[in-house]
């Protein structure tokens, strides 16, 4: 607890310097747009940095075409834009994807010095690899797509797949983590007995991490494996735990939740094994169909979730957000000046 006590403090100095002064050295030469996807979380992140939102105007001609008007100057600057590749309640991934590719070009013919892409979530992230003949890597195309348009550098959180870093050969990728922001989160709580759970073999590293980062917090915990077979995409057939939970709080780890049908059913078999309280920390919250409606009525006591992506309905009780601004604003400050990003890593 001493040591989430000295990062705090570090943390809110952090930010106690970045708002000291508008004219420094940052704002002179850096500059943040944002798309559609996350309004919202653009303005979190331009309070973090103490600096104004950039004026673009993105907006849609009647018959559907995108319209992009940037009024701010950007001839050598260093220009971060915003823009998750996400479907929201009023624009499907592609709409959002495709306003990315043309604010970045849009910039790229104004000159800009360099054009940092933010992309909380990285759509088309579960498309890493050919399973069947004729299909395409969706995840290196939109890599693809983005290097060819201009990106000179990638900030994402909680990639699906980590090797997504490597489908960039030109610009480097930051693959921030949320984990620290949830161990932060539930240190908060009297856990008892903890068992961080996977909910499938592909999911091991990660809760891996995720428990090196609650012991570094003096939480102890152990690991358990919920094993799966699907009959299709989206249709668990059957699942079975490894390990033991009886008598423990878990928390379930994963980078997304799409239905909700596998932690939904997870949770309920780990009610069934004995465990006590059954929390979930999950980055992206996709939340397609009934999703929310499901987690509502589920066996879920907490799902606590990050806003990489707009929420498209209320949430239920059971769910609680956590903003990533601070993480993103230090990633874009250190960036611009030239820091390290190493402790954000870790």
């Amino acid at each position: 607890m001493k040591k989430l006590a000295i990062i705090l403090i570090l943390l809110c100095s952090s930010l106690a310097v970045h708002s000291v002064d508008h004219n420094n050295a940052f704002s002179k030469n850096a500059i943040l747009f944002s798309g559609n996807a996350n309004l919202t979380l653009a303005q979190e992140i331009v309070d973090y940095l103490n600096i104004p939102l950039g004026d673009a105007h993105v907006s849609k001609f009647n018959d559907g075409e995108i319209q992009i008007s940037i009024k701010d100057s950007v001839r050598n600057k260093d220009v971060f834009l915003l823009q998750s590749t996400c479907v929201t309640a009023t624009q499907s991934i592609n709409d959002n994807m495709m306003e990315l590719y043309l604010l970045v070009r849009t910039i790229k013919r104004a000159s800009a010095a360099s054009i940092t892409a933010v992309i909380p979530y990285y759509g088309y992230a579960r498309q890493d690899r050919k399973t069947t003949g004729r299909v395409p890597i969706s995840a290196a195309d939109m890599a693809l797509l983005l290097e060819l348009a201009g990106v000179d550098r990638v900030v994402t959180i909680d990639l699906h797949c980590g090797q997504i870093q490597g489908f960039f050969h030109q610009a480097p990728v930051d693959n921030l983590f949320a984990s620290f922001m949830f161990v932060s989160h539930f240190a908060t709580k009297e856990l008892k007995n903890l068992v961080v759970v996977s909910p499938d073999a592909g999911g091991v590293e990660r809760a891996k991490k995720f428990m090196e980062h609650l012991a570094s917090e003096g939480i102890p915990s152990k690991m358990a494996l919920i094993s799966k077979q699907r009959q299709n995409a989206g249709v668990i057939a059957s699942m079975c735990l490894i390990g033991s939970v009886e008598g423990s709080d878990v928390i379930i780890v994963d980078d997304m939740c799409d239905t909700g049908g596998t932690i939904i059913k997870a949770a309920k078999l780990l009610k069934e094994e004995g465990a006590n309280r059954v929390y979930v920390a999950v980055t992206h919250p996709v939340f397609s169909g009934n999703a929310l409606k499901n987690i509502g009525l589920s066996e879920i006591d907490e799902m606590v979730i990050t806003n990489t992506m707009p929420l498209r309905e209320e949430a239920p009780a059971n769910i609680h957000c956590i903003s990533v601004a601070p993480l993103l604003g230090e990633a874009i400050y250190r960036i611009q000046m030239g820091q390290s990003l190493s402790d954000l890593f870790h």
